[in-house]
C-alpha cells in the first residue's frame, strides 16, 4: 500500500487572541478524499502527537461532515503520531495541512524538517497548503539550501492575513518569509484557489486550494 504522511499542527491557541486554532479541517478532508481515491493510505503524525486540534470544523461541507463521521478518521486525529514515530523510508509524500496554529509549532519542528528533506531526497512529493507552508519555512536539503529556494511556491498570503485581521497575531508572515527563503511566490486575488507544482513541492494558498494541492500532489507521484 502506498503511503502518505499528513502533518497536523498540535497548536491551539491563536496568538493573545485567547481563541482557540488547530489544524483546519477542510485542509485535511478535502486532500484526503482525493488520496484515498487515488489508492493512498494516510497516517497522521504532529508535532507533539496524540490529539491534533481541528479548526474550522463546518460540517456544512459534505466532505467534512463525510469524514467526521467517520469514526476511524476521528481515532486517528485523536492518536496523531510523534514525528520520533515516523520512518520516513516508508512514504512516498509529504502533506503540511494548514490552520493558524502551524504558524506556531511547524517553524521550529526540526525532526519534522528531517523527515520532510529525507522524504523529498529520496524522491518523494512534498505538498502544503494554506498555514502548512509554514513547515517548509527551515527545511533545508543535505546540499545546505533551502527546500523552497528557487522554486514555484504558494501559501496564505499577506493580503488575506490581513483581511483576517491576523496580521499582528502571526510570528512572522508567511508570504514575506518563504519570499526571505529564495521561494518564487505567487498568489491570487484573496480566498481564490491557486496551487502550484515545481520540482515535486506542492503548494497552495488557502482552503479553496486544499482538493488542488492533493490532485497535484498525485500527478506528481504517477510522473
Amino acid at each position: 500500500m502506498k503511503k502518505i504522511l499528513m502533518v497536523l499542527t498540535s497548536h491551539d491557541q491563536l496568538g493573545t487572541t485567547g481563541r482557540k486554532t488547530g489544524a483546519y479541517l477542510g485542509e485535511i478532508t478535502h486532500p484526503l478524499e482525493e488520496f484515498k481515491n487515488a489508492g493512498y493510505q494516510i497516517d497522521f503524525v504532529s508535532p507533539r502527537g496524540g490529539a491534533a486540534p481541528l479548526d474550522g470544523v463546518n460540517l456544512e461541507d459534505p466532505i467534512n461532515k463525510k469524514w467526521m463521521d467517520d469514526e476511524g478518521f476521528k481515532n486517528q486525529i485523536k492518536t496523531t503520531m510523534r514525528p520520533s514515530d515516523v520512518k520516513s523510508s516508508s512514504y512516498a509524500a509529504i502533506f503540511f495541512a494548514g490552520g493558524h496554529g502551524t504558524m506556531f509549532d511547524f517553524p521550529t519542528d526540526t525532526a519534522l524538517a528531517q523527515i520532510t528533506s529525507q522524504i523529498y531526497e529520496n524522491g518523494g512529493v512534498v505538498g502544503a497548503v494554506c498555514h502548512g507552508p509554514s513547515g517548509l519555512v527551515n527545511i533545508k536539503l543535505s546540499d545546505g539550501s533551502y527546500l523552497v529556494s528557487g522554486k514555484q511556491v504558494s501559501a496564505f498570503s499577506n493580503s488575506e492575513e490581513e483581511a483576517v485581521k491576523l496580521t499582528e497575531q502571526m510570528p512572522f508572515l508567511l508570504e514575506s518569509k518563504l519570499k526571505e527563503r529564495g521561494a518564487l511566490y505567487s498568489k491570487a486575488p484573496n480566498f481564490e484557489p491557486h496551487s502550484v507544482s515545481d520540482q515535486r513541492l506542492v503548494t497552495g494558498q488557502n482552503p479553496a486550494s486544499a482538493s488542488g494541492v492533493a490532485k497535484k500532489m498525485i500527478a506528481a507521484l504517477r510522473d
